[in-house]
């Protein structure tokens, strides 16, 4: 049997490495060899580790995503915590995972302060975003972690998805926002932000929640 170290494997932009059968400890020895200052992403689920290594495209597009989000709530006056690609991981589900960005909205209350998550005692976030979903590892995370609310941006398509009996079932509406046609105020903006750059799209999709909360009840999560 040949042995390993993790700074000899190279995961080029793009890929993605698969480590099967470990076990939990061997799971939190390799999150420690990676460390916290790293840009590759890992997701884990009852054995198979994936460590993926973003691409330039992916940057763009989550960071694009996550913004439209942070405007929604703002615009909406919705409070929330956001965590970023904070790692969730929990022994008893056996399962751990980086989003791209995640926010804490129905539960934003109960994470005020917190710089550090234990998901024995706190919550997982409400709204989780995926750029670029390689595999049913990353899925399988976040439904053994009970992310309510997952959205998947792949092949230049946004996805909703709501956990629903522990199996997530694709939805058309966002119950983060239900007054809302998501789908396509995203898919506007994408197409957007490449016709004539990321700052004028988001700068106009702002006015147009603006323009559309004037006419909608603000929802409130306390």
């Amino acid at each position: 049997m040949v042995t390993l170290q993790l700074r000899q494997l190279d995961v080029p932009p793009g890929q993605r490495l698969l480590i099967r059968h470990l076990d939990w400890q061997q799971f939190e020895r390799i999150l420690a060899e990676l460390g916290e200052t790293r840009s590759s992403r890992i997701a884990y689920s009852h054995g198979t580790l994936e460590i993926r290594m973003p691409t330039p495209e992916h940057e763009v597009d989550k960071e694009l995503i996550g913004d439209l989000v942070k405007i929604l709530l703002d615009e909406l006056e919705i409070d929330c915590e956001c965590f970023g690609s904070t790692t969730f991981k929990q022994e008893n589900m056996n399962s751990g995972i980086e989003p791209d960005q995640c926010f804490y909205i129905q539960n934003q209350a109960q994470m005020r302060g917190k710089r550090r998550i234990d998901l024995t005692i706190d919550p997982p976030p409400d709204l989780a975003i995926e750029v670029d979903v390689t595999s049913k590892t990353q899925i399988d995370a976040y439904a053994a972690l009970g992310v309510p609310e997952l959205w998947r941006y792949e092949k230049n398509q946004l996805t909703l998805y709501t956990l629903q009996a522990g199996q997530y079932q694709r939805v058309d509406i966002s119950p983060t926002f239900p007054t809302l046609p998501i789908l396509n105020l995203v898919a506007e903006v994408l197409e957007q932000s490449i016709a004539i750059g990321r700052s004028p799209a988001l700068r106009a999709f702002r006015q147009t929640i603006q323009t559309a909360s004037k006419n909608l009840d603000k929802p409130t999560h306390k």
